[in-house]
């Protein structure tokens, strides 16, 4: 039921006025139409670019989710790798992320494995390494790599058929941040305030 509810809110079906109420919150109504009309420019993408974001912000979305919080820092980051790699404004790049990290909460554990495998049919492996970096660096933003997020990180880089030495390559870049290495060096895996 909180979810039916939460996502109603995040619709603006609900904007907090009783039941059948008639009266309309203008300020639901404009961030109605600024969402619509984002939309809008995002349905004159190409549809096969359009499925290529979807996927690779989703799965950037499951990664940073595999400690079952995607922090501010993470939406940021994901953010900013869109824009990058997309091509995409600021205000599609947050649209894409927000649905993605929706999905991720809401469908995680039945889609991840679709998702990211479908993903990978139609990606190149320069495309796929960039994608297991991104998702690292998503984890990474708050300064540690637990075990879990390095777990999800591994069965990514499985799904999306990289080898070994490719997901070790990518993982050096990380080292520092992985919980584990910082134990055994000493320092706390508290993020920092």
């Amino acid at each position: 039921m909180l979810r039916w509810m939460v996502l109603r809110r995040m619709l603006g079906l609900d904007s907090g006025s009783a039941p059948g109420s008639a009266a309309a919150d203008p300020a639901a109504m404009a961030e109605t139409a600024t969402v619509r009309r984002i939309v809008a420019e995002l349905e004159a993408l190409e549809p096969a670019q359009r499925r290529h974001l979807a996927g690779f912000a989703y799965v950037l979305s499951r990664a940073a989710h595999a400690d079952l919080h995607i922090s501010a820092a993470e939406t940021r980051l994901m953010e900013q790798i869109l824009m990058r790699i997309g091509g995409l404004p600021p205000s599609q790049a947050l649209l894409v992320v927000e649905i993605a990290k929706h999905q991720t909460q809401l469908y995680g554990g039945t889609e991840d494995y679709l998702v990211t495998r479908e993903w990978s049919k139609q990606a190149t492996e320069e495309q796929r390494m960039a994608l297991v970096e991104a998702c690292f660096a998503v984890v990474a933003a708050d300064h540690t790599i637990t075990a879990e997020e390095y777990s999800e990180l591994t069965q990514i880089a499985d799904e999306l058929d990289l080898s070994r030495p490719q997901l070790n390559t990518i993982r050096r870049e990380y080292s520092e941040h992985l919980a584990a290495i910082q134990r055994m060096r000493g320092r706390s895996t508290e993020p920092p305030r």
